[in-house]
């Protein structure tokens, strides 16, 4: 397929199982499996992780310190080691993970949202930078992931642009979610270590600020998003959040490649968080999954449609389509299983919801990982009626566990859920386009429909949706693609900076 090895590091914020906030986490730690065990089927590559050493993060052992200048003075980082381990075929690879500590930077509560975010991951970038020759590794490809990373691509072709060891060093930047963009204070250009003349639109400026995320976009070689749809989306002013004029300029550098999830971790068949394990040839199991995760939720347990949500509780979300309906829904024969936490005004409103329909609606605030597999498993159906999503996670896992979404056609949904056709029994879920309350009432009422009136064409769509592969591999091979693409541009451009 390639024709030699490839070595990468992908650097990310955070990664499984060492720390996490969100879906870049699971991105980080299950990618670089996949992109190992696509590796040992083909090539050999070599695949490698990097990230902060957080207070929380416990073990890594030590690999060196060395001096990094930032912002006319020089840090100390610290590089620990751990490790990834991925399994195919009854083949074991370990993938290493490095670890770059800095006590003043890293050792707090908590992983973000501090007065110096621009100084900490700045420090980070030159960490991870500082280490490489140290570790006598040098990567064709360095795979940044978010805002916190995009001094990389910058100080690759600035910085260090004269240098030979890192001459040769091709980037990938891929944006997770475009709304976090790491905007600072024109004063960061000290602690980039640049002047003033780099505070113009055409190089960092981002009305009146210095983006971190515009730095990865301008200085990367490949861009890439988490789904097709989401990289088409992001060069409209509607979902461009201001950085789409910048994205239409590099539009013949922009791919869009839909995330993956784990098969191992969310199986059906093994999964023992779950009530009742069962796969595509035993579903009807899955109503035991039902019936146990209405008793765990306070609701009656009979067979009704229940549908499940499980979502950060933010207007990203589309969670105002769901109040706009929801004293509808709750005169509907259903149930709603709700888990999530986030904007104090969601969690009120589900609250209310089960306070004034304790027989209709059972709400959980807060996180519990147990618990969102058995809605997952046990739930009818599966609520993202999402504003925008750049590629979600939950209608992917709730698909491998025949929950069958009913989803707004954006982003990464678009990209995996397609509309049910009852007269050619195609689709693997409802979909609607206009980002209204009508609109998801009547996706919900088709969905009603199909499974009072025919379970064996509900059984058929519960099928299509666990048939349906969407494991890291595909995405491991396609993303490995785009390495090979980015390393023939960096050979092939000249950058100025």
């Amino acid at each position: 397929m390639f024709d030699r090895p490839l070595k990468v590091l992908l650097v990310a914020s955070e990664a499984v199982p060492f720390a996490k906030t969100g879906g870049l986490a699971d991105v980080a730690g299950s990618l670089p499996k996949a992109l190992a065990t696509v590796a040992a089927d083909h090539t050999g590559n070599d695949i490698r992780v990097a990230m902060p050493h957080y207070k929380g993060i416990e073990g890594g052992r030590y690999r060196m310190d060395f001096p990094v200048k930032i912002g006319g003075r020089a840090e100390t980082a610290i590089v620990r080691e751990a490790s990834i381990e991925a399994q195919y075929n009854g083949d074991h690879k370990t993938i290493p993970v490095y670890l770059v500590d800095n006590h003043h930077y890293f050792y707090r509560d908590g992983m973000y949202m501090f007065p110096d975010e621009a100084e900490r991951f700045t420090f980070f970038c030159l960490g991870v930078l500082e280490m490489l020759p140290r570790l006598n590794w040098q990567p064709d490809i360095i795979h940044c992931n978010d805002w916190q990373t995009g001094p990389i691509p910058f100080f690759l072709k600035t910085r260090y642009r004269h240098d030979p060891y890192y001459s040769r060093i091709a980037t990938v930047f891929t944006i997770h979610n475009l709304q976090y963009q790491g905007n600072f204070p024109k004063a960061v250009l000290k602690i980039l270590g640049v002047g003033e003349e780099y505070f113009v639109p055409d190089l960092l400026e981002f009305y009146g600020t210095v983006s971190y995320m515009k730095m990865g976009i301008s200085y990367a070689d490949i861009i890439s998003t988490v789904s097709r749809t989401y990289a088409a989306e992001i060069q409209r002013p509607e979902l461009g959040e201001r950085m789409d004029g910048l994205l239409r300029k590099r539009s013949h550098d922009l791919y869009g490649i839909v995330n993956g999830i784990n098969y191992h971790e969310f199986n059906p068949r093994t999964d023992h968080r779950i009530h009742r394990n069962y796969d595509r040839n035993s579903v009807e199991s899955k109503k035991e999954n039902k019936y146990a995760l209405q008793k765990e939720m306070g609701l009656p347990v009979k067979d009704v449609p229940l549908m499940g949500l499980v979502s950060r509780l933010v207007d990203q979300k589309g969670l105002d389509l769901i109040s706009e309906i929801s004293e509808e829904l709750m005169h509907l024969d259903i149930q709603l299983a709700v888990l999530g936490s986030g904007d104090r005004y969601y969690e009120e409103m589900f609250k209310n919801l089960k306070e004034r329909y304790p027989q209709k609606a059972g709400v959980y605030i807060g996180y519990n990982a147990i618990l969102a597999q058995r809605i997952y498993a046990g739930a009818d159906m599966f609520l993202m009626p999402s504003r925008f999503e750049p590629c979600g996670l939950g209608q992917l896992i709730a698909m491998r566990y025949g929950t069958v979404p009913i989803v707004r056609a954006t982003g990464g949904l678009a990209d995996t859920v397609h509309d049910y056709n009852p007269v050619t029994g195609s689709g693997n879920g409802f979909v609607f386009s206009e980002y209204n309350g009508r609109a998801l009432y009547h996706a919900v009422a088709r969905a009603l429909k199909v499974y009072r009136d025919d379970r064996s064409q509900w059984a058929r769509l519960v099928v299509n949706a666990m048939d349906l592969d969407f494991s890291w591999g595909k995405s491991a091979v396609e993303y490995l693609q785009l390495y090979q693409e980015a390393i023939s541009r960096r050979l092939e451009r000249a950058w100025t900076a």
